[in-house]
């Protein structure tokens, strides 16, 4: 399931475009945040379906090899190791992925340069060459194999990145949750297993009313919350306060105010790791300091209300 960090990323960014772009709609807008949600739903589907390209592609380079006109004894009986792994298998025959990718076309058909070259950067990895030459097979190899190549073949991909940016330019930051949502897909394969269990998009419906409920407080609020901000940022110059990070603030204390089952150190915690890679260098040395005070305030004020186990009295020190 989408991760609660990669949902309030969403409701962030929705919330800095129809501020940005003065859109008079919150309902349009909170259509099109809920629309980013199920691309990056899609995006799960998509990176899925990848291994299953990369065997297609071995498979057809062992055939091409076949038909030489004098082949060796390696065209002949090539390793099918590889081509055979059980898991990339499950994967390529599973109905619900199937499904999925035809419902919303998604499919690898316009990228064979990209698969190409995954594919030779794969079978160039000593892990690789490890796995081929091992003649003994088992569920859990297969796995590792297919969990490596998700792991270290594709975080840091420039030809990865410039091809979902062209199918998606919403794919742009979602990579990274995507294929911790594929490792979690992986971990739970078992050899007994006939078909692929994929995540389901949300954890549960507290999710889905989480990031709706996330993205409105904050808009209905936001000239509010901005005046509660001020306070605590005064001696500050106000021009040299970045828009993102009033945004971030402005989130985090509709967070804090609006989510009393959520612990006041997750929602502090959460915002300082989204400050540093969606505003300035020194953004969440900034955001830590405000945030801080504003806790303390609002504790103080009683606007934040915590209830559930082990969250009454929840303080962030």
């Amino acid at each position: 399931m989408l991760s609660r960090r990669l949902l309030r990323i969403k409701a962030l960014k929705a919330l800095y475009a129809h501020l940005k772009t003065e859109a008079d709609s919150m309902m349009v807008s909170e259509k099109s945040m809920m629309n980013t949600i199920d691309k990056a739903y899609d995006l799960y589907f998509q990176m899925l379906s990848l291994p299953a390209e990369l065997v297609r592609y071995a498979e057809s380079r062992q055939e091409l090899a076949r038909k030489k006109m004098l082949p060796s004894y390696e065209d002949l009986n090539p390793n099918t190791k590889f081509v055979d792994n059980v898991v990339i298998r499950l994967l390529a025959n599973s109905d619900a992925i199937g499904d999925y990718l035809t419902a919303r076309k998604l499919t690898w058909a316009a990228y064979p340069e990209l698969i190409k070259s995954l594919y030779n950067q794969l079978a160039s990895r000593d892990y690789f060459k490890s796995y081929m030459s091992n003649p003994d097979r088992s569920f859990r190899e297969d796995c590792d194999l297919v969990s490596r190549f998700f792991c270290d073949e594709l975080q840091e991909c420039e030809a990865l990145d410039e091809a979902l940016e062209e199918m998606s330019i919403l794919w742009s930051d979602d990579l990274p949750f995507i294929l911790i949502m594929v490792m979690r897909t992986l971990q739970n394969l078992k050899a007994s297993h006939t078909d692929i269990k994929v995540l389901p998009k949300f954890k549960n419906d507290d999710d889905r009313d989480f990031v709706r409920t996330l993205f409105e407080k904050s808009l209905l609020h936001y000239d509010e919350h901005l005046r509660y901000i001020e306070n605590y940022t005064r001696g500050w110059d106000v021009e040299r306060i970045a828009f993102m990070d009033n945004l971030i603030l402005a989130v985090a204390l509709t967070e804090l105010k609006e989510f009393p089952s959520i612990p006041v150190k997750v929602t502090f915690d959460e915002f300082i790791e989204i400050a540093k890679y969606y505003s300035t260098p020194g953004s969440s040395t900034f955001i830590n300091g405000i945030l801080d005070k504003m806790v303390a305030s609002l504790n103080e004020e009683g606007l934040i209300r915590k209830a559930g186990r082990g969250l009454i009295n929840d303080s962030l020190r």
